[in-house]
Order: structure tokens, then C-alpha cells, then sequence
């Protein structure tokens, strides 16, 4: 552990990366960074295009099959026609539809157009999203009705990886009248990509992702679809379908991903026709405090266990500001996870603030190749939780010995859950 003043009255503890070699290095700013990137995630997605043509990219059950080639040719055709609207490099365009098919081409043409994607969830009240959209000062916005725009095909490959790439909003009505944007470059995107196809061991052999995770936020978008397109996978999704045991079936399903709330929802269904033999991969994504605050999260491991017995277990926690990712667990492995958050992985380095943080307990920080270094738009949150080079994620943890990461819930919650 590194002992630091940041600023004055706090002390920030750091604790040293592991297993941090290979092809991440250490920059000048101490961040570590891959050194093998990609200059932009338009140009990484035109590699695998080109590498994977007829392999099926996007399946939306009851909807639309598009091979890579066919997605790929749709979305430089929105492009196009975001160009003859006068979109151009550096422009912000809303993404503000459902989980669909027509989402993925929509924000595949966004990013082509050379534009910066602005994700605005479906699920935001119609007031929150006019907000949001204005906040980014979208210059065109991508919804659920009527064409999209076309044109001539158009790739806008001039981007650098310190560039922005795209704008995802955190945060609820509830704590401030509009979400905050959260800026991610292209080194952030790739950084992520990068981290988690290490973390799971993702291979090119074709993998069939059912993403049951929303594709306007970062776990979704960031850590499901950019990694699994990445290695020439196919993401399935489906969208009000009920019966999703068929779908593991009938879909040819190695990997779900979906959040603790969403597994739990769909047990009894699961469990009434099993149908998870053919799965290979679970993965359990979480923001925040969301997984300590999940009920008995060691009985839904168990109880995903039983029902697709071949299946490793990840859980992923993380924050919109660190790409959706920072922290993973195998709970295969590990026998009791109530309140464990994971181990820092790919190029995410970690400390504490705080009186205690000597002591291994105080707030999360993070940084890393993976994490943004500003809110859009709004400076004094900027300053208020991005210190030096360090996220301040206001999650208080502990951090034990071996590197492992466990939320500390606050004295009400222990006394209501009974911890």
C-alpha cells in the first residue's frame, strides 16, 4: 500500500495493481494503459466486420437477424443520412429507443457518422429524457418511430483515442433534476472491451450472448455488446419475449447476461422448464451498492448453479464514470459473496479515502485506462469526484489482504437486512 495527500485532510491509500503485466504498461500519469489499441472502436468493429461477414451479429427474437456484414452496411447507411442532416465529427446524437435491433444499428450509425452517441434509457419519464437530450445538446436525435436516416454509405474513421466516443448519463431524477453525462473516450471503450474479454476469457469460436441488461447503459452497451461483437459473437435479445427458457434453447444460448434483480425475477420460470445445459457463462452485472444491497446473493448463486450446472458465474460491479466495469468475482469460487464487490481487474487500480483508510475501510476510488476523467457539462461535480487521477465512487468498502473488495452497508441497512 502507497500512502498519498490528494488533498488537504484526506488521506488517499493506494493498493498495488496485480497481475498488471503483459501488455498493460504504466504512463507518464502513472494510469496503466494497453499498449495494443486500437486508435478508435469504429475501427476495431470494421476489423471484426470484415473478419466475421456471415456470421449473425444481432438476433432480436421475433425481430430482425442481421449478419455482421448486413449490420455493418445499415448502420454506414444512417450514417450517411446523419451526414446529409449536417451531422458531423464531434456532434452529439441521442439514442432514445427501446432495447432492440433497430437500437444497435442506430448507434452503430452514430458512431460511423463520426458523431458521439448520447445513450438516453427508454425507461426515463418523458420529461427526464427532454432534459437529458437537451443537456447533451444533441444536434439530432435517433427514436423509436418512423425511418431512420439513409443515405450513401458513410464510415467517419478520423477519430483518435482521446477522443470522445460517448456520452452515458448516471444518476436518478431523484438526486438532481438531471442525470449527470458521463464522457468516455475511445481509449475508455476499448480499455473495457479489452478488460473484460481477458476477465472472461472470450474467444472467437462464435458465442451467443443473451443480453437481458438494458443496452442504453454502460453495462449493457460497454461491457455486453462492444465484447461481444469484439470477438465475432452474436447478442441476442429479447425484448418482452416471456418465454426465455425456448430462447436458451431454441437460440443456441452459451452466455446470459442480466443483473441480480433480473436472475431472480426469472427463476421459477427457469426453473419450472430447465433448459440451461448448453450454457457456458453467466454473467452478473451491478453499479453501485447494487449487489451488497441484493437479497442473498450466495442462494441465487446456488440456485443458477442448479439450473445451468456447466456454467462459471462472474459478477461484475462497477459505475457508469469506470465503463460499467471495475471490479469482478468469480462465484464459482468463492464460497461466501454476500458482500463481496470483486477484485480489481484489467488495467482498474484501486484506493481508499478517509480516517480509516489505513486500516483497509473507507471510500472507493478507482482509476484506470478504463475510467473517465470528466462529467459532461458540469465542472463543479468534476471537481467534486475526480481527484488527481482517481474516481471518487462514494461507496464505502473494505478492501482485505488478498485484494478482495466488500461493501460496508451502512448501520440502518444492517439492522433491516439483519447482517
Amino acid at each position: 500500500m502507497g500512502q498519498s495527500e490528494h488533498e488537504p485532510g484526506a488521506t488517499i491509500i493506494e493498493f498495488p495493481a496485480k497481475g498488471a503485466a503483459g501488455r498493460l504498461t504504466r504512463g507518464s500519469d502513472g494510469i496503466l494503459r494497453y499498449g495494443d489499441l486500437s486508435p478508435a472502436l469504429t475501427e476495431l468493429l470494421d476489423l471484426r466486420v470484415h473478419s466475421f461477414t456471415g456470421r449473425e451479429a444481432i438476433v432480436e427474437v421475433g425481430g430482425p437477424r442481421l449478419t455482421y456484414r448486413e449490420l455493418w452496411h445499415s448502420a454506414s447507411r444512417i450514417a450517411g443520412g446523419l451526414q446529409d442532416h449536417g451531422v458531423g465529427y464531434g456532434d452529439r446524437v441521442a439514442v432514445h429507443m427501446p432495447t432492440s435491433a433497430r437500437w444497435v444499428q442506430a448507434f452503430l450509425g452514430a458512431l460511423l457518422s463520426g458523431a458521439v452517441p448520447v445513450l438516453v434509457p427508454d425507461s426515463l419519464p418523458a420529461a427526464i429524457a427532454e432534459r437529458v437530450i437537451a443537456d447533451s445538446r444533441a444536434d439530432f436525435v435517433l427514436g423509436p418511430d418512423g425511418p431512420l436516416p439513409d443515405s450513401a454509405a458513410y464510415i467517419d474513421d478520423g477519430a483518435a483515442l482521446d477522443d470522445p466516443a460517448l456520452l452515458c448519463y448516471t444518476g436518478t431524477a431523484a438526486r438532481r433534476p438531471v442525470p449527470t453525462g458521463v464522457e468516455l473516450t475511445n481509449e475508455n471503450l476499448l480499455s473495457a472491451v479489452s478488460s473484460v474479454i481477458g476477465a472472461l476469457d472470450l474467444s472467437a469460436d462464435g458465442m451467443r450472448n443473451l443480453v437481458l441488461l438494458p443496452l442504453a447503459h454502460a453495462s449493457g452497451c460497454v461491457d455486453q455488446l462492444l465484447p461481444t461483437f469484439a470477438v465475432g459473437g452474436t447478442v441476442v435479445l429479447a425484448p418482452g419475449t416471456r418465454d426465455l427458457a425456448d430462447v436458451l434453447e431454441t437460440e443456441r444460448i452459451d452466455t446470459v447476461s442480466a443483473t441480480p434483480r433480473i436472475f431472480t425475477g426469472l427463476l421459477p420460470e427457469l426453473a419450472a422448464r430447465p433448459t440451461g445445459a448448453g450454457v457456458r457463462r453467466i454473467s452478473k452485472a451491478c453499479h453501485r451498492s447494487e449487489r451488497a444491497a441484493a437479497a442473498a446473493p450466495a442462494t441465487l448463486t446456488a440456485a443458477l448453479r442448479g439450473l445451468f450446472p456447466a456454467a462459471r458465474q462472474w459478477s461484475v460491479w462497477g459505475a457508469t464514470e469506470t465503463s460499467g466495469i471495475g471490479l469482478m468475482v468469480d462465484d464459482t469460487d468463492l464460497a461466501e459473496s454476500g458482500s463481496a464487490l470483486g477484485f480489481a481487474f484489467g488495467g482498474t487500480e484501486l484506493a481508499l479515502s478517509g480516517p480509516q483508510a489505513s486500516a483497509g475501510r473507507g471510500e472507493l476510488l478507482c482509476r484506470g485506462p478504463n475510467v473517465s476523467r470528466r462529467y459532461w457539462n458540469d465542472p463543479d461535480a468534476s471537481t467534486a469526484r475526480f481527484s488527481g487521477t482517481w474516481f471518487h465512487t462514494g461507496n464505502l468498502v473494505s478492501i482485505e489482504a488478498d485484494g478482495l473488495v466488500r461493501a460496508v452497508l451502512p448501520v440502518r441497512q444492517r439492522r433491516v437486512s439483519g447482517l
